[in-house]
């Protein structure tokens, strides 16, 4: 298996990367929310690419010097091979170019899987928002890194 390349998304990938949010996030942003996040100046929008499909994507909104993550996911069928790892790697080196020293996200209480990829990557625990997930209603971790 070869390994993904990591690369800005672009918007010939905005129909598989929404299908990638239907199947892994609750409620789901739409292929039009990201096509407006990708047009804003102050968003990193990554895709991973694997054997010609779209495997993954991650987006990161910035302000000034620090960088809300509010999507990373990763095809189901290609879940634990390292893709979201990757991403949110050259996230750091996209965000270091662009003077981001610090990234915070949320991020269900219940996705122990997510958690931990987090932590391998030197975000910390910080603390929890009540209720903050709907469908179904969940709390959120809050983590940071930087």
């Amino acid at each position: 298996m070869s390994e993904p390349e990591i690369r800005l998304m672009e918007e010939a990938d905005l129909a598989e990367v929404a299908a990638i949010e239907r199947e892994a996030i609750a409620p789901p942003w739409s292929e039009e929310a990201f096509r407006e996040s990708l047009g804003l100046p102050h968003t990193i929008l990554l895709t991973a690419v694997k054997d010609g499909q779209i495997a993954g994507y991650c987006v990161c909104y910035q302000s000034f010097e620090e960088g809300e993550i509010t999507n990373v996911a990763v095809k189901k069928e290609l879940r634990g091979q390292g893709i979201a790892g990757k991403l949110l790697e050259k996230l750091g080196s996209y965000g270091r170019e662009r003077g981001l020293e610090r990234y915070i996200l949320e991020v269900r209480a219940g996705n122990e899987p997510a958690i931990h990829l987090y932590e391998r990557s030197g975000f910390t625990r910080v603390g929890i928002r009540k209720g903050f997930y709907e469908q179904p209603v969940e709390d959120a971790v809050i983590m940071t890194k930087g």
